[in-house]
């Protein structure tokens, strides 16, 4: 079976999120011979759109009267939905992105679609899509069936690898807005401002996290857990306890009431583990654990535990890490 898939692009900086790119790979499986067709919005769109076609998508749709950063989802659901019925896609595919979970939440009405969100799977039969995905914070995981015409998909972060470049000749054709229709109600975005998240890249983005928890004794030692991250190129994340000690803001926070995060390797140094840490954790692709208490629940959940002093074990790696990178 076949069918065309709109995959729509979330920019960052100019360019296209790798959150968006993740999901180019499942585009194309589910497209087979339908093909696969890109979307972005904004002035400044142009090369992000034509950076689509260095990962195999010939076609991009630039709505160019758009704004991507001063539009909420909603604004820009109505052209999404234009396009996708335009070139007769049965699938909208997005990044599992806060924009990315808005979008096909708006998709679900204008486009009367059945939608998923947090998907780490996706399989076709002859009975249509079957989306899996983490439930009740991580403790188990369902297969949904989507039935109806149309399905739109918001993909966890990391949860699929980038593909590799498979340049092809790609063609940016502009779009006009669709205007919501009367009575049409939508959040707006009234202003992005950036929240401290340390030097390396943000908690959302990282395929590496390194956490500090409360087994770090006092905010001066957080320095082992920084200087850790950084000899990996990795984002710096935290604990509940940590949070609401004052020893870092809010933003660093990883768990349930802070940023859920899928790494590829994340790393929790001094973290006991409690439930609502380890919901926001627990869909790493590979957790380590530093911890002087061999019975921590973090160990439960970890690929690999190092039990002992965090004190010297966290230098001792960060050297050895630096040593074999030449930093």
């Amino acid at each position: 079976m076949s069918s065309r898939v709109l995959v729509v692009g979330e920019r960052r900086a100019g360019a296209i999120a790798d959150t968006s790119l993740e999901v180019l790979d499942t585009a194309h499986r589910l497209a087979g011979d339908g093909g696969v067709a890109g979307f972005v919005a904004g002035a400044d769109g142009e090369p992000a759109a034509a950076s689509f076609a260095r990962f195999g998508v010939p076609l991009v749709y630039w709505a160019r009267e758009l704004s991507a950063e001063d539009s909420a989802a909603g604004r820009i659901a109505p052209t999404v939905a234009a396009v996708a019925d335009s070139i007769g896609a049965e699938v909208v595919l997005a990044g599992g992105t806060t924009f990315g979970r808005d979008l096909v939440g708006y998709l679900a009405i204008r486009w009367n679609a059945a939608v998923a969100t947090g998907v780490t799977d996706v399989q076709r039969d002859a009975n249509g899509l079957h989306a899996r995905r983490p439930i009740f914070g991580g403790r188990a995981t369902e297969t949904r069936r989507l039935e109806g015409w149309h399905v739109a998909l918001a993909l966890r972060p990391h949860a699929f690898p980038r593909p590799p470049e498979a340049p092809v000749p790609g063609r940016v054709e502009t779009v006009a807005p669709v205007e919501p229709s009367a009575g049409w109600r939508e959040a707006k975005c009234l202003g992005v401002e950036a929240t401290p998240t340390g030097s390396g890249p943000s908690l959302g983005d990282a395929t590496i996290v390194v956490s500090g928890g409360r087994g770090l004794q006092a905010p001066e030692n957080f320095h082992l857990v920084e200087e850790l991250a950084a000899s990996l190129g990795a984002a710096v994340g935290a604990s509940r306890a940590v949070t609401d000690a004052g020893w870092r803001p809010g933003s660093f926070q990883v768990g349930q009431t802070g940023k859920a995060v899928s790494p590829q390797l994340y790393i929790a140094v001094g973290i006991s583990g409690a439930i609502q840490h380890i919901v926001g954790m627990v869909s790493s692709r590979v957790i380590v654990a530093i911890n002087s208490d061999a019975s921590a629940p973090i160990f439960k959940v970890a690929d690999y535990g190092i039990v002992g002093d965090l004190f010297q074990i966290v230098p001792a790696l960060t050297a050895e890490i630096r040593k074999v990178r030449g930093t």
